[in-house]
């Protein structure tokens, strides 16, 4: 038992490591020894159960990231012998990786899964056949039941992604879940979720059909050449020319509203205080708050403005001093206007 999981373990390091030849090896090699009764040891269902299915997850993701997504399934068939031996996580990501890849294997393996089962006592699933499904692995057997939900997943991948998503036969998929053995609560959960992706589908070929409508459309009308002769030309010219200035009166209006929209606060609200009315512009309000808010900021930040005030005073100080040095430093003669030039300066 534990030399197997340790073997699972090496192998989902292998595929995190990107050596998937290596983990498909060694999930392989697992499930072969546990399917064909060469283990010896394995122990208890669940453990067993939880072997099988990590084994399978990856080696169903390593064969997708070696460019082997179509041999998934069958890889499975062989080495679980029977299909309703596979789990169903392992079964439901080999499924939906075919079914992403374009099979068409993807569809018969699933309806052939699911048409082995009968539901029983409205709580589970068994194999359709008389015999009892068993699996031999490691010296005992196993009778395999399958849950409603285990079994419901399977079915919900068969009809929405795959008959109603991807193939788009809606009227196969409406047909198999009227008549499959299922609980009611299922059935109409499954038909409501066919119905809206129906009604979807419906609105979206309608789009693309409208659109296509259109672009005919317009291609015929650009294709079409109308030659008039100059005189109707003439005659049209004075009607253009008043449908332009009706245009432009109506278009004024419609600017003056968007300008009188725009400067809202221009207006006035009257206010009646007793008999006396009291006229508030919008402007005040607005002024008043710019007050209130420098206020405010002024009243949280007044410990930083003193430090900033006690800090650019002094220097401003210092400023005006030495511009007021260098101002009257400089001495001036007040008879130098009086004084007559040297004799070399006359002209």
């Amino acid at each position: 038992m534990v030399e197997i999981w340790e073997e699972i373990e090496l192998s989902e390091s292998y595929l995190v490591c990107c050596m998937f030849e290596e983990a498909v090896t060694i999930a392989s090699s697992v499930l072969k020894r546990v399917c064909d009764n060469k283990s010896t040891d394995v122990g208890e269902d669940d453990q067993l159960y939880e072997i099988i299915e990590s084994a399978g997850m990856v080696l169903v993701q390593s064969l997708k990231e070696l460019g082997r997504t179509l041999e998934i399934l069958n890889e499975l068939r062989q080495l679980f012998g029977s299909i309703t031996a596979i789990p169903i996580q392992v079964l439901v990501t080999g499924a939906c990786f075919e079914i992403l890849e374009g099979s068409t294997c993807a569809r018969q393996f699933l309806e052939e899964f699911l048409g082995k089962w009968r539901y029983v006592d409205e709580q589970y699933y068994v194999p359709a056949s008389r015999e009892r499904n068993v699996v031999h692995m490691g010296g005992r057997d196993r009778s395999f039941t399958l849950g409603m939900d285990d079994y419901f997943e399977v079915v919900d991948v068969y009809v929405v992604t795959l008959l109603g998503s991807l193939l788009n036969d809606m009227e196969h998929a409406f047909s198999w879940v009227e008549k499959a053995e299922l609980p009611e609560e299922k059935r109409k959960e499954l038909l409501t979720k066919l119905h809206s992706l129906h009604d979807r589908k419906a609105k979206s070929s309608q789009g693309t059909l409208s659109n296509s409508l259109v672009d005919d459309h317009e291609a015929q009308c650009s294709s079409k050449e109308v030659i008039l002769p100059e005189g109707h030309l003439k005659g049209l010219k004075p009607q253009y020319q008043t449908n332009g200035e009706e245009g432009r009166r109506k278009t004024v209006p419609n600017l003056s509203k968007v300008m009188d929209s725009c400067f809202w606060w221009y207006r006035s609200i009257t206010l009646k205080l007793g008999n006396t009315p009291v006229v508030i512009t919008n402007r005040k309000i607005l002024w008043g708050c710019l007050i209130f808010l420098v206020c405010y900021i002024f009243q949280r930040k007044r410990a930083t403005l003193k430090r900033i005030a006690s800090r650019k005073v002094p220097i401003m100080k210092e400023a005006l001093n030495s511009l007021w040095q260098l101002a009257f430093s400089y001495q001036v003669n007040p008879l130098a206007a009086l004084q007559p030039l040297p004799p070399g300066n006359r002209s």
